[in-house]
């Protein structure tokens, strides 16, 4: 009797404890979707496994390179080919006719598509690809004739270097009649506004573009400098040649121009807008809506592929596949000065920048409507938008481009997955606080967009 007793007791002890146990347990249902054990990707139908995606030759492609090397294409079901392609324009049109099912673009492409800016077309983004990652490179003539009038502490240059240090060069230039150039990789690049935003803001005018020259390369009307459209990996060369006396590019092209001794960056995008969005992934309306769960399945993907880029950890292994030939095929430890945090300036003044290359923090990938408007805001003071048009109007159009809805239904699946957490998903209506986080700490509020173009003292008014 007394061994049966001792059973019972036993019995309900196990039984009560595995009662309180289950009940401390949040009633989380996503979590309860969740499997024991390790991550898991479950599949989707997909309409069109067979994938074709372009990109160019830089660093922020890393995305692209990442989800194709360590599979995380092949595990949403995908067979993905990575096209490098020769320019932008190149990259554009591609997708429009439908040669590429996605491409690697510039955030301005599809906006500048959809509001009436160069070839148009129905183009959408749910991807955004980076934070940062551009820097603003002269020749080692021009950098002689900065130097002196920048002031120094502990024997280096202070940053970040405004661009009236420029002045210097710009007016021996005017007395020799010789013009100023400098390369950008495309008219509606981040790399234009960019470079303009900090020639304008130490109040060096980068020119205007005009009806018979929306499209055009050079926006040079009433300009300081002129700007003409250089391909990326073509700048050094170019710098090296004389043709151009600076760019503004992305990796490794800046760090590359200090290995050949022949240029010295001068100022990191990052310090012209802290944590700007850089390049976005793209497809076209038809193809979102003719295959919903291909391009869930890319963009999760995609995801997957920034947050493993943002663990440090990873950051050496990451360099070693970008330096392969079929992606940025580049000399691994000048990549290696950009995405380990540090960036090299002149030759020997290397500085630990840890975010000049973003993948995933900050909500890097979340397509923000404040982001794609931004760049709406310089169309329009430099005169790529022609007419005036109200805050309402900026709204519809980022809408027509920018899907965080897809975004969204993509991460979702991530976290039922347990790839993701639910702290990695942004609350937000796909606006950014307003910000002041710029070379000449102008305020920007993307639900004002009309307001923040008319308060620059050099540029076109709404």
């Amino acid at each position: 009797m007394k061994k049966l007793t001792l059973q019972l007791t036993v019995i309900l002890l196990i039984a009560f404890t595995f009662t309180s146990f289950k009940s401390e347990i949040p009633s989380n249902p996503i979590l309860k979707k969740r499997s024991i054990g390790p991550p898991k990707t479950k599949k989707l139908q997909l309409e069109k496994p067979n994938v074709t995606i372009g990109f160019i030759k830089l660093t922020d492609m890393a995305p692209l390179a990442i989800a194709k090397f360590l599979g995380y294409f092949d595990d949403e079901g995908l067979a993905v080919t990575l096209e490098a392609q020769a320019n932008w324009r190149d990259i554009l049109d591609k997708v429009i006719d439908n040669q590429l099912d996605g491409a690697q673009m510039l955030a301005g492409q599809p906006i500048a598509a959809a509001v009436g800016c160069g070839r148009q077309a129905q183009l959408v983004t749910t991807y955004s690809m980076d934070l940062n990652g551009n820097a603003i490179t002269v020749s080692n003539a021009i950098w002689s004739k900065m130097k002196d009038s920048i002031p120094e502490e502990y024997g280096r240059p202070v940053h970040p270097i405004p661009s009236y240090a420029l002045k210097p060069a710009l007016n021996f230039y005017k007395k020799m009649n010789k013009p100023f150039t400098f390369g950008i990789v495309a008219a509606y690049s981040t790399h234009n506004y960019q470079l303009r935003y900090w020639l304008a803001a130490g109040g060096i005018n980068p020119g205007f573009y005009n009806n018979n020259n929306i499209q055009g390369s050079k926006g040079n009307t009433d300009a300081d400098v002129l700007l003409n459209v250089t391909a990326p990996p073509q700048m050094p060369q170019t710098l090296k040649s004389g043709t151009i006396d600076g760019y503004c590019v992305g990796e490794p092209w800046n760090q590359q121009a200090v290995e050949e001794t022949i240029g010295v960056p001068i100022v990191t995008s990052r310090e012209i807008w802290k944590n700007h969005p850089e390049k976005v992934f793209v497809m076209t309306k038809e193809f979102v809506s003719k295959y919903p769960n291909t391009s869930i399945a890319i963009t999760k993907a995609l995801i997957k592929a920034g947050k493993w880029l943002d663990n440090p950890e990873n950051r050496k292994e990451a360099t070693r596949i970008l330096s392969k030939s079929a992606y940025v095929d580049g000399d691994k430890h000048i990549i290696d000065n950009s995405m380990l945090g540090t960036f090299e300036f002149e030759k020997g003044d290397v500085r630990s920048i840890p975010d000049f290359n973003v993948f995933f923090k900050y909500n890097a990938t979340y397509p923000y409507y404040s982001d794609g408007i931004w760049f709406m805001t310089q169309m329009k003071r430099w005169g790529q938008i022609t007419e005036s048009k109200p805050n309402d109007w900026y709204l519809s159009k980022i809408k027509e481009v920018y899907k965080p809805d897809i975004w969204i239904r993509a991460a979702n699946l991530l976290l039922e997955e347990g790839f993701i957490s639910e702290t990695d998903i942004p609350y937000t209506d796909g606006f950014k606080p307003a910000t002041t986080d710029f070379i000449d700490n102008m305020s920007y509020d993307g639900k004002k967009p009309v307001e923040y173009i008319n308060g620059f003292k050099i540029g076109l008014k709404n």
